[in-house]
């Protein structure tokens, strides 16, 4: 006889949501160029003054969310520009927010981030999301990088 081991950890397929019967949520977005907003951003009741409401669903994909932010934000519309997502949570055992970081996006570029869902991120309703716009321009290596006037990196 021989052994059989059968692995039944498999993973959950995500619900899909009827978008003509289930109402969107909104969520309240912060942008910021180059980086994200500091923690301390969000203490006391304030929150940053850049802000984006979006009406989506849960089943949202990042993807979807640069599109949402391109078209209100026109310096993000570059070739090239990265959306680094991170959601901001309030932490259950203090009155502080955490910030977790769950994917970033490339316009023009295809990546392994693209379809990921704001459920499959955990997401809940009252959650920030946080989004860093890094302009190909700014970012460390990137193909619009100015030298002149600049030390050499080596």
């Amino acid at each position: 006889m021989e052994s059989v081991v059968e692995n039944h950890a498999t993973k959950e397929p995500e619900k899909t949501i009827d978008r003509k019967k289930v109402c969107p949520v909104l969520i309240r977005v912060f942008t910021a160029y180059g980086r994200h907003h500091l923690l301390s951003d969000f203490s006391r009741g304030k929150t940053p003054s850049d802000e984006l409401q979006i009406y989506t669903w849960m089943d949202a994909t990042l993807k979807e969310l640069t599109g949402l932010v391109k078209a209100v934000t026109s310096e993000a519309r570059v070739k090239g520009t990265t959306f680094e997502f991170a959601i901001v949570y309030p932490d259950a055992r203090s009155q502080n927010y955490r910030i977790r970081e769950i994917g970033a996006t490339c316009t023009g570029r295809g990546g392994p981030d693209d379809f990921v869902t704001l459920a499959a991120k955990k997401f809940q309703i009252g959650d920030f999301l946080d989004v860093a716009i890094v302009s190909p321009r700014t970012r460390p290596g990137g193909r619009g990088q100015m030298m002149r006037g600049r030390a050499r990196p080596y």
